[in-house]
């Protein structure tokens, strides 16, 4: 009888090893009765070592490919880093005496920490078609919209402007200037030439 149950764990080991189930716990409680008889030993070692082995394996296949999905998105392209260039950085004033905190990632170039009062959020250039900078955080669903005279932060999850109005030094040099000299909207008729 202990040569059929020796015989009949060897021909299953590998099996074990190769089905590595949740149901191979079920398993140990053989491995620690044929523990006894060496060949037993070291087919319930094999089974035992194999799955662990290939668990560490899976487990580490795994954490480097989040590492390469994370610094694929972490990585920017030289479109994206000239956009980076030209955001705003600083405490920027806003509406309603609210304020919006821009901070460059120094340890992410190109990469930005946008806070205010009750928001805080990780945001990367994207490329417009407008030649406004914008920044995105994905995850959060907020963008920062930055145009010559002003800046605004939305959530777009809720659907909601978080800050408005937003003037750094330089978009309110800009902002007094287009007050002073406006330009001509669209739909404003074109100057005649004179003759």
């Amino acid at each position: 009888m202990k040569t059929f149950i020796a015989s009949a764990l060897m021909l299953l080991a590998p099996a074990f090893a190769l089905a590595q189930t949740p149901a191979q716990p079920a398993a140990k409680p053989a491995a620690k009765a044929t523990a006894k008889a060496p060949v037993k030993a070291k087919a319930a070692k094999t089974a035992k070592a194999e799955p662990t082995s290939s668990r560490t394996q899976l487990k580490t296949a795994t954490n480097q490919v989040a590492a390469g999905i994370m610094a694929a998105e972490a990585a920017l392209t030289p479109a994206e880093l000239a956009i980076a260039e030209r955001v705003h950085v600083g405490r920027i004033a806003c509406e309603l005496g609210a304020y919006v905190s821009v901070k460059a990632d120094e340890a992410s170039p190109g990469h930005f920490d946008v806070e205010g009062k009750g928001f805080k959020y990780r945001m990367a250039p994207v490329e417009t078609t407008t030649g406004a900078i914008r920044l995105e955080d994905q995850k959060g669903g907020a963008v920062w919209l930055q145009i010559a005279n002003k800046s605004m932060l939305m959530d777009q999850k809720r659907g909601q402007r978080l800050a408005d109005e937003c003037m750094s030094p330089e978009q309110s040099l800009v902002a007094e200037s287009l007050k002073k000299n406006p330009q001509p909207g669209v739909l404003d008729p074109l100057p005649v030439a004179k003759k």
